[in-house]
């Protein structure tokens, strides 16, 4: 199975009540943390989109063409691109781009996003949030394919026998489909027969296994063969259990406060952390024992083919995240693996 970590390029006050970095420190501490993330040993790293002052990473396709120079095995995704409010066209050519960069490593995870501010940013309305990335999904994967491409819809102008350039070499550029639970998403996924990446933040993991088997029905009567299935999760990894919570609870219970004020959730509270952090919760943080045997579990239940930690939810200091990171590659995966 794969392993790699994913972030947004968050901006918070650093363990939750210290400074806060600027945008520039942080996507320069982003790139640093991914060539740790090779030289770790691990497969993967992804960079998310976000139109917000707590996130840097607005374009992820440059953030990870600045990885790909200072970079030679990892594979760099998108986690996710916002489909939905912007142009197909563009996000090939910017991913076919990075694919020449990096050679070959590029991937694309597209999502109808779970944050909105990009909608009235580039000028389009939440009501047709589903419709709009339908659309434009529908449209990515037809210039994806070799040939001119004559095509009409609602939300950009007609495209007639064209070829968007540059092509990428030697396979189609990877797109995924990036879903937190809908299953309107994971049949869409199933029936398209492009890989399936889960974004699990709360609850328990194995409630998401009737959506697994769901997309596998998908695939099945969409013909397809079988394909990955990838699961984004929060979790942080230390050499005990006491420095594990110690590190991470502070930032990530304020940045998820944040964001559970602005939807309704209320505060993250102690309880809610530790129940989250047990055996069958979804954050997996603790010591590398703990966190593998959790990933594993994870992995047996659902039959994941990836699995992506997501450690920056709240800022950490720069050099825990990178101890964590040569923990979770010379630690957890061999014992995933």
């Amino acid at each position: 199975m794969e392993l790699g970590l994913t972030t947004f390029a968050e901006v918070h006050p650093v363990g939750g009540t210290g400074p806060t970095p600027t945008a520039a420190e942080r996507l320069r501490q982003v790139v640093r943390e991914a060539e740790v993330t090779e030289q770790a040993g691990l497969d993967v790293y992804g960079v998310g989109e976000h139109h917000r002052k707590d996130f840097a990473a607005s374009s992820p396709a440059v953030v990870l063409a600045a990885i790909a120079a200072r970079t030679e095995r990892i594979q760099l995704t998108s986690a996710v691109t916002v489909l939905s409010s912007d142009d197909p066209v563009r996000v090939f050519q910017d991913f076919a781009t990075l694919d020449g960069l990096s050679d070959g490593r590029a991937e694309l995870m597209a999502g109808r996003g779970s944050f909105t501010e990009s909608f009235p940013l580039f000028g389009y309305d939440l009501a047709d949030y589903d419709a709009l990335f339908e659309e434009k999904l529908a449209l990515l994967l037809k210039i994806r394919d070799e040939g001119p491409v004559t095509w009409n819809g609602r939300f950009r102008a007609p495209l007639k026998d064209a070829i968007v350039y540059p092509r990428t070499e030697g396979r189609p550029l990877p797109v995924w489909i990036a879903v937190g639970g809908s299953p309107e998403s994971v049949v869409r996924a199933g029936l398209l027969g492009l890989p399936l990446a889960i974004a699990i933040i709360g609850g328990q993991p194995a409630r998401f296994k009737p959506l697994v088997e769901l997309y596998h029905r998908a695939l099945a009567e969409g013909g397809n063969e079988p394909q990955p299935v990838a699961v984004h999760a929060h979790g942080y990894v230390a050499d005990t259990d006491e420095d594990a919570v110690a590190d991470f609870y502070a930032p990530y219970a304020a940045a998820m406060s944040g964001i559970g004020r602005e939807r309704g959730w209320g505060a993250m509270t102690r309880e809610q952390f530790n129940a989250l952090r047990s055996q069958s919760g979804s954050l997996f943080v603790g010591t590398p024992d703990y966190v593998a045997s959790k990933i594993a579990d994870v992995r047996d239940t659902l039959g994941l083919d990836r699995f992506m930690l997501h450690t920056s939810v709240g800022t950490l200091p720069h050099e825990k995240v990178l101890d964590n990171i040569r923990l979770l590659g010379e630690k957890v995966a061999p014992q995933v693996r």
